[in-house]
């Protein structure tokens, strides 16, 4: 692969227009950039900034670009293509290797520049895997001895977790000279780039991470290479961001970011109206007319890279047989959902797949169809006698969710399935094993051009589904195997195909219901572009 040595000039401007709406902190006297409040439905599942603990659509909101940043970094106001991140440049050397330049005078939040030895502590055991192994390890030697770590320092059991997710067959990675490093994978990986730019693969401090007292310590104040690093986090309630003046982009354009959880939609949009908030997040497409009727004030987003499911326990008693399970993705009536409540703002989609992943897309893929009748057959087929079936729903986690949640159970209620909402506080609870956990609620993002990126990172061996229990598939994980190891497009098409009928039609492991959409209400007079995605670029250039 040639280097990708394209450099992103980055401005930065300070706002003027509708600056009397934004409180101002007392930071320097001569400094006249805004601050700005961001009313968001929540901050962190996990109550961390951890990337590899936080992996959320809220955490992507909060994490990028404002704090965290990878080697490669993404187009975030365009199509989300790789572009040269806190890397200058890379080169494969060989079908598992990868090498890339670092740029030179990077400074973390706590002013030491970033070098080699940041990099390989960020993928190392002690930060990220812990004592977990390659899948393959034949061809290159094994990972460190794995360090013993300071008490309170272990890591939580989902971040090894994730971080297997993301990498697989990563063996080690390895400080050529001060400012480049090379990744050592245990196998060809045509997918090498997209994971180094995927979320997850982000750089930290190492002295930052040592001069923490313990994980906990570290994790909600982590000291990385952001526009913006972290002054308070509090849990539940908001997370304050102070420009991190040293920034290699350039002068951030705002002094201070503070993003505070508002559960309901209508307090976030009174404090919008009010100036209380200059952003709302997680807008419903029905609030959207409402809001611009106030010509101060647009809405901005659409389609992003993410989709919602609805997602099976097949150890369920009533959900063993795989007919069940068709019968509940043929009862759907997907177009209706996004016309009633989405307003036409977004799309069903071509199953778990997007059109970014360019050749290995299927353009002529679909969802289960609408065929209530097949469904009816079906379950009789598998001779389903209406006990009832649980949905554990989180109140309004997604936007429109409990409104879906109703007109999913009353879908399934025509076709003669049984299926009975269980509400419940928190993810810890909507993952737990039991008999209660039946249908859930999720969405699945591809954070790279590659089916890899989604349904083997979510659905396959390593992926959470299987990880906890809900569902496995003997030639699915075989697949999933064979799409991170080959390098033959034409093969591994073929295998893509071959898992979306596992998944989705012949042992469904969840149904797609729509591509998710996200919305974001704001003064007309803060000029700034929402990202194609949840997260929230302020970087210079993007807030004017």
């Amino acid at each position: 692969m040639t280097a990708f040595t394209r450099r992103r000039t980055l401005q930065f401007g300070i706002a003027a227009a509708g600056a009397s709406a934004i409180p101002n902190f007392a930071i320097g006297q001569s400094d006249t950039r805004p601050s700005i409040t961001i009313a968001v439905q929540k901050i962190s599942n996990s109550n961390v900034l951890d990337v590899l603990r936080e992996q959320s659509n809220v955490g992507e909101r909060v994490f990028f670009t404002s704090i965290w940043e990878g080697l490669i970094s993404r187009d975030w106001l365009g199509n989300l293509s790789p572009r040269p991140g806190l890397a200058s440049e890379w080169r494969r050397t060989d079908e598992q290797t990868v090498e890339l330049k670092l740029r030179q005078g990077v400074k973390f939040h706590n002013g030491d520049e970033m070098t080699a030895e940041d990099v390989v502590f960020s993928f190392s055991r002690e930060r990220m895997f812990a004592n977990t192994e390659a899948k393959n390890r034949s061809t290159i030697a094994a990972f460190e001895r794995i360090p013993q770590p300071r008490p309170g320092k272990e890591l939580p059991a989902e971040v090894p977790a994730a971080a297997r997710r993301a990498w697989p067959d990563l063996l080690r990675v390895e400080a050529v000279d001060k400012y480049t490093v090379r990744f050592y994978n245990a196998t060809p990986d045509v997918t090498l780039e997209g994971r180094l730019a995927r979320y997850g693969s982000d750089i930290m401090s190492r002295k930052g991470w040592d001069d923490a007292a313990s994980y906990l310590d570290w994790a909600r104040k982590p000291i990385t290479t952001g526009p913006y690093k972290v002054v308070e986090f509090r849990p539940d309630n908001s997370l304050t961001l102070e420009a991190h003046e040293e920034y290699w982009g350039g002068r951030p354009p705002l002094r201070r970011i503070r993003f505070v959880e508002v559960p309901e939609v209508p307090s976030r949009i009174a404090g919008l109206l009010s100036g209380q908030y200059q952003f709302a997040c997680d807008i419903p497409p029905d609030q959207i007319s409402d809001i611009e009727k106030n010509a101060a004030f647009e809405v901005q987003g659409g389609t992003i890279l993410n989709h919602r499911l609805t997602v099976f326990d097949k150890n369920h008693a009533q959900l063993q047989n795989p007919l069940v399970r068709r019968a509940l993705t043929h009862s759907i009536d997907r177009q209706a959902i996004v016309d009633s409540l989405w307003a036409g703002r977004t799309k069903v989609p071509a199953g778990l797949q997007w059109d970014y992943y360019g050749d290995m897309f299927h353009a002529d893929w679909t969802v289960p169809e609408f065929n209530p009748t097949l469904a009816r057959d079906l379950l009789k087929q598998a001779g389903y006698k209406g006990d009832p079936i649980p949905y554990r729903l989180l109140n309004n986690y997604y936007t429109n969710q409990n409104a879906t949640a109703q007109i999913l159970v009353e879908m399934w209620r025509s076709a003669g399935i049984n299926v009975q909402i269980n509400t419940v506080e928190n993810w810890t609870q909507i993952m737990a094993r039991g008999e209660a956990r039946a249908i859930r609620d999720w969405s699945n993002s591809a954070p790279f051009s590659d089916p890899v990126s989604s349904i083997v990172a979510q659905h396959g061996p390593q992926g959470q589904q299987q990880q906890i229990g809900e569902w496995t598939n003997a030639e699915m994980n075989t697949l999933s195997e064979f799409l991170e190891t080959s390098t033959d497009r034409v093969k591994r098409k073929a295998a893509f195909r071959r898992m979306l009928e596992i998944c989705e039609r012949e042992d469904p492991a969840y149904t797609v219901l729509h591509q998710n959409a996200t919305f974001t209400a704001k003064p007309k007079a803060l000029r700034w572009k929402a990202s194609p995605a949840f997260a929230m670029d302020f970087r210079p250039g993007n807030y004017v």
